[in-house]
């Protein structure tokens, strides 16, 4: 049996750091599912069961346009005979009387999870096998979450046992994460634990089958950078394989450069600019000693024609006079470097001189940080 597990979609979520990217990035990011749906229903990719492992919206009440075009998506599912089954997450949480899940839990596709407490909330016939999926979605006030849930149920009975749940596993962060244990899940003894909740991809080995965060597909800014790949699971006698199917996402990156490495400002603008890529979203950190004032907000501007986005975080270091002086007093390798270039300029009689010292101690100095 192969099927695809997502979850943490967001969709919805504003860029609000791209600036006029912002509302193109928010669609790119919100056709995320279509892209998925295409996958499964492809018959090539064998795909019978899409699970969605919660928060696949980024709020609980989310804009009308695009639940009703998620529901049509999902639709799309149904159509060509691929089963699916949809659980509430923290962010697009069932709790409230408003919530996108009560107000279209009428004609949402699949089966859709609203028990607050664990349960069977499915027994499918999926690809010539029977598969019983047990979830919960959680709800303030009545799920009991003082203790990390330990408790799941299983059905003695023939066929592959899917456990679905949006929470932390074995990490409690407040209620509304859903505190779930590691040791009751492999009580249950599923065949695998399909999760969502925390954004990188994890894999927990339990001793029926894995416990597995699918990730999120699609970054949500360079802090939460998404892991770019649809997981995909087959299930057969020998276990469960897993394979990360690429997304086609936009490309985020952070990149390094030391700044001290550059005599002027033009050949570090000329570094930068060989970095172009009009697909993707960089942050650039530019660490080291700097041997000229930098002005990051003009470089970057400057050169933000060359990339989809660019930033750049200045982290390099000031040399001051107090800074100087205290790294002159240290009993180190850098406290030695620091006082005998400082005696050199003291003694220096011309500007060309000391043009030539003051770059050898800031090179001195930017290597010395590097290494």
């Amino acid at each position: 049996m192969r099927f695809l597990h997502l979850a943490d979609l967001h969709l919805g979520w504003a860029p609000r750091f791209l600036g006029e990217n912002e509302a193109g990035r928010r669609q790119e990011r919100d056709n995320l599912l279509a892209r998925a749906v295409d996958y499964a229903v492809n018959p090539a990719h064998g795909i019978g069961l899409v699970v969605i492992a919660g928060d696949l919206f980024e709020s609980h009440r989310p804009e009308r346009v695009l639940a009703e075009r998620v529901v049509q998506e999902l639709r799309r599912l149904e159509e060509a005979g691929v089963q699916l089954v949809t659980v509430p997450g923290n962010h697009d949480e069932i709790t409230y009387h408003n919530s996108v899940y009560r107000e279209l839990a009428g004609s949402w596709p699949g089966v859709l999870v609203q028990n607050p407490t664990p349960e069977t909330v499915a027994e499918l016939e999926i690809q010539g096998e029977t598969c019983h999926i047990y979830s919960l979605a959680y709800t303030g006030g009545i799920t009991s979450t003082a203790e990390p849930l330990a408790t799941f149920p299983r059905r003695e009975t023939p066929g592959w046992h899917l456990g679905l749940f949006h929470g932390s596993l074995d990490w409690q962060a407040g209620d509304r994460s859903l505190p779930l244990s590691s040791q009751g899940l492999a009580q249950a003894r599923y065949h695998y634990v399909a999760l969502g909740h925390v954004h990188g991809h994890r894999e927990v080995q339990l001793p029926a089958g894995p416990a597995v965060y699918a990730g999120a597909v699609e970054s949500k800014g360079f802090s939460d950078p998404g892991v770019g790949f649809f997981t995909v699971v087959t299930l057969a006698q020998g276990g469960a394989v897993m394979e990360q199917v690429p997304a086609g996402t936009r490309p985020l990156r952070v990149e390094t450069l030391d700044a001290g490495l550059f005599p002027t400002r033009e050949e570090l603008e000329r570094k930068v600019a060989a970095m172009a890529d009009p697909q993707a979203m960089i942050r650039l950190l530019l660490t080291g000693v700097a041997n000229f004032p930098l002005h990051p907000a003009s470089l970057a501007e400057r050169l933000r024609p060359h990339f989809y986005h660019l930033e750049i975080d200045d982290q390099t270091i000031a040399l001051t006079p107090d800074l100087l002086a205290g790294w002159a007093g240290e009993p180190t390798i850098r406290g030695l470097f620091v006082r005998r270039l400082q005696a050199r300029l003291a003694q220096a009689n011309t500007d060309r001189e000391r043009q030539v010292v003051t770059r050898a101690l800031l090179n001195g100095l930017a290597s010395l940080e590097s290494a």
